[in-house]
């Protein structure tokens, strides 16, 4: 078997003044480079730059700088040419020492890349914000085709299986395929209680089962919250009737059904 390969994390450095860009690695080594040849021309060749495009961004550094950073030199070598001045020396040096310590940093975050990064994820699946009261992370299993809208099976947590309806053109625009990681959203006020499903046949695509883990009354309606045999929880807002004549408590096994279009799809940005 095919060993996995471990995630890494790569990162770069660059500098703002007010929010403007003053540079990175690579206009540090524009100026590096002056300071080595006192000479833009044989500068902005080293770093395969263009001679106007190492002007322009001198020009840029020196006024978001407030000062200059480059300046003319009178004499020497040739008549004449350009060098550092006492500020652009230090922002090279400070620079060096800053990517130094950066990369020591990513050293040590990229040795605990895996954990990070499925905390980030979760992390995201935990920032997303929405109106639907139950909302599940998983991956696209199966999907099939229709002439107008496609039917998408996805994997939850629990082992448990989501089914939706989306159209053709949502399909696309969330770009879904198999393995896709998606988000299912789903309204309390679209899930239907039942306490006996094997009395009858249903229709909805998903027919989950659980336990009532809380129920909070309201003035007209309650919310049930069912702990899902799979794990996890799906809340349900039904009417206060409903509740007494399925006579429900804390405890009671009930299954969850709910249309597949009624499922809604998200996926990360």
């Amino acid at each position: 078997m095919q060993q996995k390969e471990g995630i890494e994390l790569h990162g770069s450095v660059w500098m703002t003044i007010g929010g403007e860009n003053l540079g990175g690695a690579s206009r540090v080594a524009l100026l590096a480079k002056i300071g080595e040849c006192g000479s833009i021309t044989q500068a902005a060749k080293a770093i395969k730059m263009s001679y106007k495009a190492a002007w322009d961004a001198i020009d840029s550094m020196n006024n978001l700088a407030g000062e200059a950073l480059v300046e003319r030199a009178t004499g020497g070598k040739g008549g004449g040419g350009t060098r550092l001045t006492a500020r652009g020396q230090q922002l090279v040096a400070n620079f060096a020492l800053i990517e130094r310590e950066h990369e020591r940093f990513v050293r040590q975050l990229s040795a605990q890349a895996d954990g990070v990064a499925d905390d980030l994820s979760l992390i995201r699946r935990i920032s997303m914000k929405t109106s639907a009261r139950n909302q599940f992370s998983g991956k696209v299993v199966a999907l099939k085709r229709g002439a107008v809208n496609d039917e998408i099976v996805l994997a939850v947590a629990g082992g448990q299986r989501l089914v939706a309806i989306v159209s053709q053109e949502s399909t696309e625009a969330l770009g879904l395929g198999i393995g896709s990681e998606v988000f299912a959203l789903i309204e309390a006020s679209s899930i239907v209680l039942v306490t006996a499903p094997g009395a009858a046949k249903f229709s909805a695509r998903n027919q989950i089962g659980g336990k009532v883990a809380r129920i909070k009354p309201g003035a007209v309606n309650t919310e049930v919250v069912l702990a899902l045999d799979g794990g996890g929880t799906l809340a349900a807002t039904i009417t206060n009737e409903s509740v007494q004549e399925l006579v429900l408590s804390e405890g009671s096994h009930v299954t969850a059904l709910f249309k597949a279009g009624a499922v809604m799809l998200a996926v990360p940005a």
